[in-house]
């Protein structure tokens, strides 16, 4: 048995791909410790592990960012400037000082994190632990072949792309987001660690395996990407045992289907449910819309178009098999529990990350991304019927499916993990 201890960044994104690997792992018999607010509590405890609730940390609630830090950027490179600083970086002078405290009662032989859990990463170097990291979104460390990530541009490793790739990593690294890895650097100090000076995404390239919940279709190729990086296929969260399908369950046979979801974080109904249901009110469809956080009743759209259906949540591992389109700001887990089940993508969304997912899809074909933050209704329109009237996305996309098919991403991720203990038991016994 194996002692392992997640510790990821608490919001909804970073959380849900780990839990089917924590489930499988406590089916194999190995005890598993997640470290959380308490918000997630409950999800956590439902895989079988236990709950390792946040003390001195700062709590972290995703559904109330605008509340909390009204300062922050509304969109693009500088809101994700702000948010590597202010909210990644900070917090963990708190978790790292609550998971000292919890590996000194009781010790844990591997440390698993997102990779955006930065506190992850520091506290496998105070304790020499073993660490994995999942990924909740593309790569984010930096290579010869792509533009540095941030600046969601096109890769490419031609000569003069090379060349492009490197002046624009050094400045990402010395300007861009240059007082973020100051930040780091203090924050590191203060906590007893070692100087480091890589780029502020590259952290995770130290971590001793890297579980990326996609597929290398969908992905860049790169001819300097980790060894330690592993494709595991995307993480499909089972349905609820007390999900019963609504109602209207039953209009989704013999239409087409478009579903509709702004995820959890950018919840400003503004940036695309409305302009969505608007922009296809008309159209011979069935729209399905999730509104994740918040209750549906604060679409406010009255009365709603006899097409569109709305629910705060149904499971993706139902709904999927019988949508024809997604449409999204951009969520990687979305995204990819989409092309698992062979759905092509039309993708709008400008905060954090997202440009990058975009370009991802635009690159693979599996759908059409916009970089805006809020679209007219008739840029919706035309990029929904595109793609539902081009058969060239529905192909590329049953492509990724038939790429992902292969692989039980939970299954996956603990046979690596269990791997990972073995190779390290081998090299301790040597």
């Amino acid at each position: 048995m194996t002692k392992f201890l997640f510790a990821s960044f608490p919001v909804t994104g970073h959380i849900n791909p780990g839990l089917p690997i924590a489930r499988e792992l406590v089916a194999r018999g190995h005890d598993v410790r997640w470290y959380s607010t308490h918000r997630f509590k409950r999800a956590i405890e439902s895989t079988g592990a236990r709950f390792v609730p946040f003390r001195r940390a700062t709590p972290i609630d995703e559904t109330r960012l605008s509340e909390l830090y009204p300062e922050r950027p509304s969109s693009g490179l500088a809101q994700l400037q702000w948010d590597v600083k202010h909210i990644f970086i900070d917090s963990v002078r708190g978790q790292f000082a609550d998971l000292v405290e919890e590996l000194e009662r009781e010790p844990a032989d591997v440390i698993v994190g997102d990779n955006a859990s930065v506190a992850a990463a520091t506290i496998q170097e105070r304790f020499h632990l073993q660490w994995a990291v999942y990924g909740v979104t593309v790569p984010g460390f930096s290579s010869r072949d792509t533009a540095p990530f941030g600046l969601a541009l096109m890769p490419s490793s031609s000569p003069i792309g090379r060349l492009r790739n490197r002046l624009l990593t050094w400045i990402n690294d010395r300007i861009i987001f240059r007082a973020a890895a100051k930040h780091l650097a203090l924050v590191r100090r203060e906590l007893g660690l070692s100087y480091y000076g890589g780029g502020v995404f590259d952290f995770v390239r130290s971590a001793d395996l890297i579980l990326q919940g996609s597929v290398a279709s969908f992905e860049y190729p790169r001819t300097d990407m980790p060894p330690q990086l592993r494709f595991v296929g995307a993480t499909i969260p089972p349905v609820p045992a007390d999900w019963t399908p609504p109602s209207w369950w039953g209009d989704l046979v013999g239409r087409q289907v478009v579903l509709v979801t702004q995820g959890t974080i950018n919840n400003d109904y503004d940036q695309l449910i409305r302009p969505a249901i608007r922009a296809l009110a008309a159209e011979d469809v069935l729209v399905v819309v999730t509104t994740g956080s918040r209750p549906p009743s604060e679409i406010e759209i009255e009365p709603l178009p006899d097409n569109v259906r709305v629910e705060r949540f149904i499971p993706y591992a139902r709904l999927m098999p019988k949508i024809d389109v997604l449409v999204t700001n951009g969520g990687f887990g979305s995204v990819q529990i989409a092309l698992a089940h062979g759905v092509p993508i039309v993708a709008i969304g400008k905060t954090e990350e997202k440009p990058e997912l975009i370009n991802r899809i635009n690159w693979s074909r599996v759908g059409i991304g916009l970089k805006q933050l809020v679209p007219t209704e008739t840029q919706v329109r035309d990029v929904v019927t595109r793609v539902l009237t081009n058969p060239s996305y529905a192909i590329r996309a049953a492509s990724i499916r038939h790429e992902m098919a292969g692989l039980d991403a939970p299954v996956r991720a603990a046979d690596l993990l269990e791997q990972l203990i073995r190779q390290e038991s081998l090299a301790v016994s040597a």
